[in-house]
């Protein structure tokens, strides 16, 4: 087993910087090829997309192997970078492997892998070009991941943008229109924000890539840094409103409740992009080592954060939508980042990122168990019949029980009968859903959280914003817990119903594998968090990654090679 690791860390090595492009690659090819076959080949289409997952979650593997693997500490080796047009940073376009970079594109590349196959169940079949869509969505996603440099990140957000325009609206409908130009619209406007910002921070300090802007920030003159601040807030408007929070996510949890399930599980990810976004320019942009512009906004972050979560956790009390459950909970999870990000305490970054990892992962879960459930319990309703006709089977009209009705069709006493594997299954993925996104131990909700709370504590002085976080925290997991609880009874337990739930093999596995997925992330959570860990330090102190963009070296044409022998 030694030799066979050893033999793939060779073949890392060598099919290095060129790997790193393989993850957008692939998308945007498959994508082209799948526009070329027409909708008559809908099974050769699919069977394109799964593999084109599975290439694509391959790739992100390796990378995220690679780097802990050329990981000596935080120096320049654990770092990738790959120059499409062979032009030196800052004037040619650049992509980074890092250690934050890999992981979201692995993460990326678990949730879509399973959302394709999904899809394959029946959604796919709901409206045209689907896959082609959801390949350029990733492709989106990945270049987002991957870049080096402002302008790139704004074309790939748009290439993402514009594929989840369409995906939103698959399988048409009212709402679904509905959703999609209240989307559409915000979007629209984060872009141009998005521009403007991308625009005055080039005016003013004459580059856009990343690990550049860092160092020239630093050198600015006092007069000039009003400007950079002003930029600064405007792109934070912009990232803020993707990343759905407050108070500008009025739009998010319509939109994730009408797409579907599929699509739903992807846009789960769309959210952490923005909350990555933020990350990464935060703390290259306005690093410790930037002068009068460190920790610029640190106190809008965790405001913003803390609003994002309260509202967060009214939602999802308020609701008895499943559709709507998993939305809100999207926006706890933002606003549960975008504090501790704001909080500024490499301790806590990490917990944030293995909590980024668990609350992904749920929320895709759930977003595909939900399909299954409501077309089961409720025949396709947002309700389940009993609340349409207003009362449940078992009450009487005073909410007194009643002791001589049985739930059985057949007159069978219910007690001591086997539970079909069908309802079996659903239920225990409710059950392991519950206690991901409530944050209860023992798995990765829990975890991640007490690795927050534990940077928190871990610091010199406690400020009352960070009880505050506490408080919030606490209180948005008892809410989850009381919605999510309340939704299961009603939805497994209230109501009658005849037949067993049929759950294909091409909607279980998905579901299945992103729930073990989250069980891995707690039995590993050592690894895991020791990789959180590093990444945080390494986003504290963003010179390795300044260093290693900044110095990466053109490739030398074959005329010059004769000439560098000579």
């Amino acid at each position: 087993m030694t030799q066979l690791f050893r033999l793939l860390d060779q073949l890392l090595d060598f099919s290095m910087p060129h790997l790193i492009a393989v993850p957008i690659l692939v998308p945007m090819l498959t994508a082209a090829l799948m526009l070329m076959l027409g909708e008559q080949r809908r099974r050769t289409k699919s069977a394109l997309s799964v593999a084109s997952g599975l290439i694509g979650l391959l790739a992100a593997l390796a990378l995220l192997r690679w780097v802990n693997a050329a990981d000596t500490g935080s120096g320049p080796g654990s770092i990738g970078v790959y120059l499409p047009g062979n032009w030196r940073a800052p004037f040619g376009i650049v992509l980074v492997a890092d250690r934050l970079s890999t992981m979201m594109v692995a993460l990326t590349g678990v949730v879509a892998f399973a959302a394709s196959i999904y899809s394959t169940s029946r959604w796919d079949r709901a409206g045209v070009h689907f896959h082609p869509l959801l390949q350029l969505q990733l492709m989106g996603l990945n270049g987002a991941f991957l870049t080096g440099d402002l302008f790139n990140l704004f074309v790939f957000f748009e290439v993402m943008l514009a594929a989840s325009y369409g995906l939103l609206l698959h399988g048409s409908g009212r709402l679904r229109v509905q959703a999609g130009l209240h989307y559409l619209v915000i979007n629209l406007a984060a872009s141009s924000l998005f521009l403007i910002g991308a625009a005055l921070l080039y005016g003013v300090t004459g580059t856009l890539n990343m690990a550049d802007l860092g160092v020239r920030i630093a050198q600015l003159a006092p007069a000039d840094r009003g400007l950079v601040h002003a930029a600064a807030a405007i792109l934070a408007t912009a990232f803020f409103a993707k990343a759905g929070a407050w108070p500008l996510n009025f739009w998010l949890v319509p939109a994730y409740s009408a797409a579907v399930s599929p699509v739903g599980a992807v846009f789960a990810l769309l959210t952490k992009l923005g909350i990555y976004t933020v990350l990464r320019l935060w703390t290259v942009l306005f690093a410790p080592d930037t002068g009068a512009s460190a920790q610029f906004g640190q106190g809008v972050l965790v405001t913003v954060g803390l609003a994002t979560l309260f509202v967060g956790a009214l939602g999802i009390l308020g609701t008895q939508r499943l559709s709507n459950l998993a939305g809100f909970s999207v926006l706890v999870s933002a606003g549960t980042l975008l504090a501790a990000i704001g909080f500024g305490q490499p301790a806590m970054w990490a917990g944030a990122l293995y909590y980024l990892l668990s609350s992904t992962l749920a929320a895709s879960a759930f977003f595909l168990l939900i399909d299954m459930i409501e077309r089961w319990r409720n025949a396709g309703l947002s309700i389940a019949p009993h609340e349409a006709a207003g009362g449940a089977p078992f009450l009487s009209e005073d909410l007194s029980r009643l002791d001589d009705v049985n739930l059985d069709d057949d007159a069978q006493a219910l007690y001591g009968r086997a539970i079909p594997a069908g309802v079996a299954f659903l239920g225990l993925s409710f059950v392991g859903c519950t206690l991901l996104l409530t944050g209860l131990p023992p798995l990765s909700g829990f975890v991640g959280k007490f690795a927050m709370l534990s940077g928190m504590f871990g610091a010199e002085r406690i400020t009352p914003a960070a009880w505050t976080f506490l408080a919030l925290l606490l209180v948005s997991g008892f809410f989850t817990l009381l919605a999510l609880g309340r939704t299961g009874i009603r939805h497994f337990w209230t109501q009658v119903h005849a037949t067993m739930p049929a759950l294909p093999a091409l909607e279980v596995l998905p579901v299945a594998a992103l729930l073990a997925a989250c069980f891995a992330l707690t039995w590993e959570a050592g690894p895991v968090m020791q990789h959180a860990i590093a990444t945080a330090e390494s986003l504290h102190s963003p010179t390795a990654y300044r260093n290693a963009v900044l110095g990466a070296r053109q490739v030398p044409s074959p005329a010059a090679k004769p000439e560098a022998a000579k």
